[in-house]
């Protein structure tokens, strides 16, 4: 049986939907790797003790932030504390470590959401990250609620909805199976009506306009391609142990499942890993 083999720095998968539908592509070096149509198929992913920052491309002995060397880990503005809470940009305040950057990517558009994928959760992502941002969290359906200007205000946005409803995914819980139906269109009327004061203050004091609320975009629902589910949910660590092996399940977030373990393949970006599979 003839077999893929290839090897180099491998990045968060590349998705999109067909109809409603995920698909994956894995890039490994300078290929790309069709990743649906290995499930099933005995699979293999061997860490060759090499990691290249995914920013500046030097060596590093371990990898922050998801990618990044130590360097620009702590120069980079996509690494800095108001990528992970938006409500704290200080672009305004002129301390930005990019301001060119926080230009092109804060002070755009953005999209507040609901998302079902351990259960409903409040999210935020740049209005060009749709759908891709809900497939990466493994929702299994989405709906946004708002239309805003900036990063900032989505994090504010976030911030008042977040005391009523959850902000994170339990990748545990979405790496076991589908969540509950929820009614997504009754949670963000429900939400919209608790919360109705307090965003009508961030209006006045950004603009109507900065902050609108989306009443017209049908909930997204998302197919994801698994055939078994773990009942138990083991992770596995290339830091720890270097090669791994099983038969792929599916593929869920950005976590490839194995009948051996389950492996969040964005963790590990700037890793070179030699992979190989039944073809």
């Amino acid at each position: 049986m003839a077999k893929l083999e290839m090897a180099g720095a491998v990045a968060k998968m590349k998705t999109h939907l067909e109809g409603d539908s995920a698909y994956y592509s894995m890039p490994i070096g300078d290929q790309l790797v069709p990743m649906n149509g290995l499930i099933g198929k005995t699979l293999g992913l061997r860490f060759q003790q090499q990691i290249n920052c995914v920013h500046c491309g030097r060596l590093t002995k371990k990898s922050f932030n998801q990618g990044y060397c130590y360097p620009c880990f702590q120069r980079l503005a996509q690494c800095d504390i108001c990528i992970v809470s938006p409500e704290k940009c200080h672009y305004a305040a002129g301390t930005c470590r990019e301001p060119e950057w926080g230009e092109s990517h804060c002070m755009i558009d953005h999209v507040v959401y609901l998302a079902n994928s351990s259960g409903v959760k409040v999210g935020i992502t740049r209005g060009t990250q749709v759908p891709t941002r809900w497939i990466d969290q493994g929702a299994v359906s989405a709906l946004p609620i708002f239309r805003v200007s900036t990063r900032l205000q989505s994090g504010l946005v976030e911030t008042l909805y977040k005391s009523h409803v959850a902000d994170k995914t339990s990748w545990q819980a979405m790496l076991k199976g589908s969540p509950d139906n929820v009614d997504l269109y009754a949670r963000r009327d429900a939400l919209a009506a608790e919360c109705a004061d307090d965003i009508a203050e961030l209006q006045q004091r950004f603009g109507i306009q900065a902050i609108q609320a989306v009443t017209d975009v049908p909930v997204q629902h998302i197919k994801y391609p698994v055939s078994e589910y773990p009942v138990k949910v083991k992770s596995f660590n290339l830091d720890k142990i270097p090669e791994i092996e099983g038969t792929l399940m599916g593929i869920k977030g950005q976590y490839l499942i194995f009948d051996t373990g389950v492996i969040n393949i964005r963790k590990y970006a700037g890793y070179h890993i030699a992979l190989s599979s039944e073809s």
